[in-house]
C-alpha cells in the first residue's frame, strides 16, 4: 500500500498515491502504521496528508468488497476508529485535498485540524444519497460534529459538490489554492503549528473531541 512518508523538517509529509487512493483495510492499515511510528517521535511535530493527481481519497473501495460484506462492515468500523484516532492524535494535522475527496474520503479530511482545497478543479461531496450508501450514526457524527450543522445536512441530503470556493464559504475547508501551491499551502501552516506544546495539544484534542473518538469505537 502506498502511502509514503517524508520528514521535511518538523513535518511528516503523508503522500497517498494510489490513483483513486480508495479506503480499504490495507490503506486503513499502512495509515495506522504511520501513525504508530509519528505517535512515537518526542519533541515537535505536525503532519500533512495528501494524495497525487487527480484524487485525495474517493471513498470506500466498493468493487474490492463486492459480495464480501463482513470486510465491507470490518473496513466501515476500522474507518470510523481512524477517525476518531485522527481526531485525538497528539500533533497538529493537515489535509492537503489536492483532487476529489468524495463520501470516505470527505470524512476523512475533516479529521485534520485544518484544510486547504484545491480552489481550481476537484470537489468535495458526501454522495451516499445519490449512489444508495446509508450513513450510520457513526459516519453522521463526524459530519455533525465537524462542519457547521446546515453544511452536514445539505451534504448529507444533497449529494452536492462543493468546489474549492464552494467549500470555504461553507465552512468546509478553512483555505483554497491553486494547484501549483495547495500542498506548499499546508506545509507552510503545519509547520508554524509543529512546535505547539504536543501533550497540552493532546489534552485540548481530548476535551474536544474525546466523546467523539469514543462514538467512533476508538480508545487508547
Amino acid at each position: 500500500m502506498d502511502i509514503s512518508v517524508t520528514h521535511v523538517g518538523s513535518v511528516a509529509l503523508l503522500q497517498w498515491n494510489e490513483g483513486e487512493n480508495r479506503v480499504n483495510l490495507d490503506s486503513l492499515g499502512r495509515l495506522n502504521e504511520i501513525l504508530d511510528e509519528l505517535a512515537s517521535i518526542e519533541g515537535p511535530l505536525s503532519l500533512v496528508l495528501t494524495g497525487t493527481g487527480k484524487f485525495f481519497c474517493n471513498g470506500l473501495d466498493l468493487e474490492r468488497f463486492g459480495d464480501k460484506r463482513d470486510e465491507f462492515v470490518a473496513t466501515l468500523h476500522r474507518f470510523e476508529q481512524t477517525v476518531g484516532r485522527l481526531l485525538l492524535f497528539p500533533a497538529y494535522s493537515v489535509a492537503a485535498i489536492n483532487g476529489h475527496a468524495f463520501a470516505a474520503g470527505a470524512l476523512l479530511s475533516t479529521a485534520f485540524d485544518y484544510r486547504v482545497m484545491r480552489e481550481d478543479r476537484g470537489y468535495w461531496c458526501m454522495n451516499e444519497a445519490e449512489i444508495g450508501l446509508a450513513l450510520d450514526e457513526r459516519l453522521w457524527s463526524i459530519l455533525a460534529n465537524r462542519l457547521p450543522r446546515s453544511t452536514a445536512i445539505l451534504a448529507a441530503t444533497t449529494a452536492r459538490r462543493f468546489s474549492g470556493p464552494d467549500a470555504l464559504r461553507s465552512g468546509i475547508v478553512e483555505a483554497v489554492a491553486d494547484e501549483a501551491t495547495v500542498l506548499s499551502h499546508a506545509m507552510e501552516v503545519a509547520e508554524s503549528m509543529a512546535t505547539l506544546d504536543r501533550p497540552t495539544l493532546g489534552l485540548h484534542k481530548r476535551l474536544i473531541y474525546g466523546a467523539e473518538a469514543a462514538a467512533l469505537g476508538f480508545t487508547d
